[in-house]
């Protein structure tokens, strides 16, 4: 196995935006995150746009005083895409070429599951995220998210499946639900998935990337570019936001987003927050509400990949919500848990995200929903970082693109 140890002892306290008195979360975060320092991120930003309030990007950083370790744990994997612990300690992975396999915290990689629907993994398609049912003790029960070709194109779909008593394959699949429109793009599939405080499935689509679908963020009557709330069998769950519109879909809970790739349960709350994928600049962190529209492609941080201007280049309006924190330049930010170990106190109900272009996992402090403090762990991997979860063990999980699965745990 490889180690690479993060021994970071306090250091010289640099006072920018963030002050050692504001560095604790209150009442969600006791502990005091760690020794602030300068902003993590010195690159330009792609554009001159103003933050809606102070730290909503660029936050003092803040580093992990406890002695802390990344150890891989296997690098066999294939592009693993979704990461889940089983209630024994081993974890059930997902391979964006739509495999699914189990691996121990020794290593040992399962044979591919069978049984599972084809994918069409090519561009950004595949297997993507997954759950386990909050019974899956007893019920066995797996649900997941991929890209499924069909008659004018590729969905986000979401399937269901029992693990077999061996092990070997997922028995009695079925798909729940699709995203529709379909387009034959293969582009910004969404694709996490969780099960909510109340026993329901919340699942992150995307708007498919290409001018045509775009707009349909925005479209009550379309599935894409959406965090939709689902029953067990792909109903519209009990409690849904009602939006108003021809052919508002009742499965709808938050529209008006990009790429979402992260959703996450805040420990104190149960609130639903996510990332998204901005373009060029822009990439957001979002506490999501009920019936709330986020506003691309409308409002946005973030520039065209040309360097032109999105719409008409705002960043605020009136009944769009503003993320609760971006990113410009972007770090692409993925899979992300909240830490409710006890192994690291300084991490106590931080959230740590994945990031793929940054090459890092992204740790933020938060306060009273807002971010006071960021940091970047495991930056001299060099991993494109797929997913994380928290184990039973207190320790992190996380998966990259380059095939690895790291533990992330105090030294």
């Amino acid at each position: 196995m490889k180690k690479i140890t993060c021994s970071l002892a306090l250091s010289l306290i640099f006072f920018m935006s963030l002050s050692c008195s504001s560095c604790s979360n209150d009442k969600d975060n006791p502990a005091d995150p760690g020794t602030a320092t300068d902003p993590v991120e010195t690159n330009a930003p792609n554009s001159a746009y103003t933050p809606a309030f102070t730290g909503q990007t660029r936050i003092g950083g803040i580093k992990t005083n406890t002695s802390y370790e990344g150890v891989v744990v296997t690098s066999a994997l294939a592009s693993p895409w979704g990461v889940k612990m089983l209630p024994d300690g081993r974890l059930l992975i997902t391979e964006k070429a739509g495999q699914m396999r189990i691996v121990t915290t020794a290593g040992v990689v399962s044979s591919p599951i069978t049984g599972l629907p084809a994918v069409n993994a090519s561009g950004q398609g595949g297997l993507l995220g997954l759950c386990l049912d909050p019974d899956f003790a007893s019920n066995k029960m797996i649900y997941w998210v991929y890209s499924e070709s069909t008659t004018g194109g590729n969905n986000t779909a979401v399937a269901k499946g029992k693990l077999s008593t061996d092990e070997k394959t997922i028995e009695g699949v079925t798909v729940i639900y699709r995203a529709k429109p379909a387009n034959p793009s293969n582009l910004h599939y969404g694709g996490r998935i969780l099960f909510d405080k109340t026993g329901n499935l919340v699942v992150s689509t995307g708007e498919r990337s290409v001018l045509e679908t775009r707009p349909l963020a925005q479209s009550v009557s379309s599935g894409l570019g959406k965090v939709v709330r689902l029953t067990k069998e792909g109903q519209a769950a009990s409690g849904n936001p009602v939006f108003t519109g021809t052919g508002a879909l009742p499965e709808l809970y938050s529209i008006g987003h990009r790429n979402p790739q992260g959703l996450a349960l805040h420990p104190i709350t149960g609130e639903i927050w996510e990332s998204e994928h901005g373009p060029r600049g822009g990439d957001e962190i979002n506490r999501l509400k009920a019936g709330a529209n986020f506003g691309w492609p409308t409002i946005t941080y973030g520039i065209e990949y040309s360097g032109e201007k999105v719409g008409a280049g705002i960043q605020q309006q009136s009944g769009m919500e503003q993320p609760v924190y971006y990113w410009d330049p972007v770090v692409s930010p993925s899979g992300m848990t909240f830490y409710t170990g006890n192994r690291v106190p300084e991490w106590q109900n931080n959230l740590f995200i994945g990031a793929l272009s940054g090459m890092h996992i992204v740790r933020l402090a938060i306060e009273n929903n807002k971010v006071v403090g960021e940091e970047r762990l495991l930056v001299s991997e060099n991993q494109r970082f797929r997913d994380i979860t928290q184990g039973n063990d207190g320790a992190l999980y996380a998966v990259t693109d380059q095939g690895r699965l790291y533990k992330i745990d105090k030294k």
